[in-house]
C-alpha cells in the first residue's frame, strides 16, 4: 500500500520544528509524500484569535516548497465549520484510494488530547498516529495507547524525532518584542510576515 502522511495544525506561524519532524516522519515510514494541511477553523482553538488561514496557507506554501514530498492542501479552507480531522481523512481516502494508508503526524502534546477529538475511535480505525516525541514522552504516549486498548496498541506509534526548541507561540511573542526570527523558520516565511505585518501587536 502507499502510504500518505498528513501534517495537521494551524502552522501560525510555521517552523523549521514543522519540517523537521515531517521529513524525519516520512523517511522513517517510507511515505510517497507529506501534506500540510492548515487548519482552518480549529475547533480546540475556538474562541481564540488566530491568523486568517489564507495566510497560514500563504507560509506553509513557501516553507515547503523546496521538498518535492511536501504537499499543502486547502482541503480544510474550502468546508465550512469546525476543521475536524476526520472529514479531512475521509475526503483524502476518497481522492486517493482505499489502497493507501494515511498516517496523521503530529506532536506528543496533541496525542495526550486525542480522547476529545471527534469521533476518534472511528478515526483511528482509518487513520494511524505517529507521536513525533522526546525520551521524556514516552510513558505519556503509551498512556495514550492503553487508553483507546488493542485500537491504540495497533494505530498509534512513537517516533524520536530530532528535538527543535521552537514554538510558534514563541515566534509570535518574539515579533510582538521586535526581536529577531532568524533562522528559527524559512527565510521566505520571514519575508511573508514581513511584508503582510503579521504578529506585530
Amino acid at each position: 500500500m502507499r502510504k500518505i502522511g498528513i501534517m495537521g495544525g494551524t502552522f501560525d506561524p510555521i517552523h523549521y520544528g514543522h519540517l523537521m519532524t515531517a521529513e524525519a516522519v516520512r523517511d522513517e515510514y517510507k511515505m510517497e509524500q507529506v501534506i500540510f494541511i492548515p487548519a482552518a477553523n480549529p475547533p480546540h482553538k475556538s474562541g481564540l484569535t488566530i491568523t486568517p488561514a489564507i495566510h497560514r496557507f500563504n507560509m506553509t506554501l513557501l516553507a515547503t516548497c523546496s521538498n518535492p514530498c511536501f504537499q499543502v492542501s486547502n482541503i480544510e479552507m474550502r468546508r465550512t465549520g469546525p476543521s475536524y480531522t476526520i472529514d479531512t481523512v475521509y475526503e483524502l481516502i476518497r481522492a486517493y484510494g482505499k489502497d493507501t494508508e494515511i498516517y496523521f503526524i503530529t506532536g506528543a502534546d496533541a496525542v495526550q488530547e486525542l480522547p476529545t477529538w471527534d469521533r476518534i475511535e472511528e478515526l483511528l480505525s482509518i487513520c494511524q498516529f505517529i507521536a513525533a516525541t522526546r525520551q521524556g514522552c514516552i510513558p505519556d504516549v503509551n498512556a495514550i495507547k492503553k487508553h483507546f486498548g488493542v485500537l491504540g496498541e495497533k494505530r498509534i506509534h512513537r517516533l524520536a524525532t530530532p528535538e527543535l526548541e521552537i514554538s510558534s507561540t514563541d515566534i509570535r511573542n518574539r515579533l510582538k518584542k521586535g526581536y529577531s526570527i532568524k533562522y528559527i523558520l524559512p527565510e521566505a516565511v520571514e519575508q511573508y510576515i514581513r511584508k503582510e505585518h503579521l504578529y506585530l501587536t
